[in-house]
């Protein structure tokens, strides 16, 4: 029989062997009956410090019959038969096309692939080695390459992150994203750990490997593939056209473009694809010592080595807008994120060891329709332009990024001279006030937050915090919408995927998206003609 028994509270210092021997005293069964033993969540309980417990679900096999209570932390896993996939009977033409290999196109060509459809995998960008160079290129004070950079190219703006890959979302695909990750080689913890997370070194090494297999399965991955237009006719997708002049026909097209795509965004309206406009969030990135958040959050057991870097999560409701922290990377850097000329805007990155000097993440206000311009369903994307190119300005008009001391900025002063935190940003910085590169009811909000925020971690409204501008891009300005079918309104054949069509909001639920989308094409589509 399985047996899950959870909430194990151990020691920082306890070994699996204390794990094993507290399991199965809850249990009572000799450690020698466990058929196996398994890790099947582990996180850490910091509310009592510094007194701090890892806390654990294990799973164990035994052929012991065992007596589970009713009530309380032990419970049997009933093997559950899963219903047999049934695929379509629709004879594909042409192999599917997938655009965008994010992780919502990832996803969806793995599937695919695995399944025997042989896609077609479209990246306007280049590969994650090559990429990776051309990004390092432009932070060192290169020029900015607009179809390859930390927005555009293999693996897609998750690459050059903390790689979280924690959801809020509530479906078993969410496993399968975390196995196939595993399986494609990040590290096993990710499979148990509550806040897993690979890192950008990891996460390139990851994409790559993800590549190989489509390819070995029969799929194809194409680089430097910019798709420029889409064939639609009656009202059913034909096909696209790369790179202005080559035409590849397809029924099936998988739209996984990403939030920053804002040209193919136009292409598609013109086309006649159904957008609307989409809440997000716009501010800064907020950078402390590591080891302030150490300390604030684990209390004097901060440099016990089971901890590592500490994170947080923080918010504070207003009455129309909410202010809270974002894709916090813990021992990481800012980055120069900008896909388009004579803007500036932010991301944060970790490595997967989390070492850096600094702790940095967004923070950030919610906007939404009633703050953009117009009505037009592409208002957004002009939203975050507007102050994308503010940020250039205040910045000298050479990509470097307007930073600013915490203290300053709630004073309305421009920094003169840095204080115990440097900032951490990967290309030139420039002296100036944020105030200028955001709107007042953003900037208003940010400083009549900070002390709430200080009072929930102690430092965190410590003046010598570098505030980094700007941070537009915290998912998509836009929703492109669908049937139930999963398919572009009164387009057939057309599957907008991930977060860039709206429907995700990071590695993870991009990527469940993506997979949703391929059960989809499989189950109304044959891949017998392939």
């Amino acid at each position: 029989m399985k047996i899950l028994v959870y909430n194990l509270k151990m020691n920082l210092d306890d070994t699996i062997y204390d794990l094993k021997k507290v399991t199965s005293k809850k249990i009572g069964v000799s450690e020698r009956d466990f058929a196996s033993f398994k890790i099947v969540k582990e996180s850490i309980d910091a509310r009592k410090k510094p007194h701090i417990n890892i806390v654990y679900s294990v799973m164990v096999e035994t052929d012991r019959k065992i007596r589970i209570p009713s009530k309380g932390d032990i419970r049997v896993l009933e093997d559950v038969l899963e219903k047999p996939f049934v695929y379509g009977s629709i004879k594909i033409r042409e192999r599917p096309v997938v655009i965008g290999s994010g992780p919502a196109g990832l996803f969806a060509s793995l599937i695919l692939a695995q399944n025997g459809y042989k896609p077609l995998l479209l990246e306007r960008g280049e590969c994650v080695e090559k990429r990776t160079q051309i990004v390092n290129s432009f932070w060192a004070g290169g020029k900015l390459d607009e179809e390859t950079n930390v927005q555009f190219g293999e693996g897609g703006a998750g690459t050059f992150s903390d790689g979280k890959l924690t959801t809020r979302i509530n479906d078993k695909r969410s496993e399968m994203v975390l196995e196939e990750f595993y399986k494609s080689g990040a590290p096993e913890e990710i499979l148990y750990k509550a806040k897993p997370h690979i890192g950008t070194d990891v996460l390139k090494k990851v994409v790559c490997n993800m590549r190989k297999r489509i390819i070995d399965l029969g799929g194809e991955v194409r680089f430097n593939a910019k798709v420029t237009d889409f064939l639609i006719k009656d009202g059913k997708i034909e096909g696209v056209k790369v790179n202005n002049y080559e035409e590849i026909h397809s029924q099936v097209v998988v739209l996984a473009i990403g939030h920053s795509a804002r040209d193919t965004f136009e292409v598609l309206y013109n086309r006649g694809v159904k957008f609307v406009q989409k809440p997000f969030s716009i501010g800064v990135r907020i950078e402390h010592p590591q080891e302030l958040i150490n300390y604030a959050m684990y209390g004097d057991a901060a440099k016990h080595p089971r901890l590592g870097a500490a994170d947080y999560q923080i918010f504070k409701k207003f009455s129309k807008r909410t202010v809270y922290s974002f894709c916090m990377c813990p021992g990481g850097v800012v980055v120069g994120a900008a896909s388009e000329p004579e803007t500036v805007l932010t991301n944060g990155m970790s490595e997967f060891a989390r070492d850096r000097e600094n702790a940095n993440s967004a923070l950030v206000v919610s906007v939404g329709p009633e703050d953009f311009e117009n009505s037009h369903p592409l208002a957004g994307v002009e939203f975050q332009r507007r102050w994308e190119r503010l940020a250039f300005q205040c910045g000298g008009r050479n990509y470097a990024a307007p930073v600013q001391r915490l203290g300053d900025f709630i004073n309305g002063r421009v920094t003169r001279k840095l204080g115990s935190v440097k900032p951490s940003y990967t290309g030139k910085t420039e002296f100036s006030d944020l105030n200028y590169c955001l709107p007042p009811y953003v900037t208003d909000l940010l400083k009549k937050s900070i002390a709430f925020f200080d009072a929930k971690i102690n430092g965190f409204g410590i003046e010598d915090a570098v505030l980094t501008g700007v941070e537009t891009r915290t998912s998509s300005p836009v929703r492109i919408l669908r049937d139930d079918n999963l398919e572009a309104l009164d387009i057939r054949g057309l599957y907008p995927a991930g977060e860039g069509a709206g429907y995700a909001g990071g590695i993870v639920s991009a990527a469940v998206d993506g997979i949703r989308i391929a059960e989809k094409i499989m189950e109304t589509y044959s891949n017998e003609s392939l």
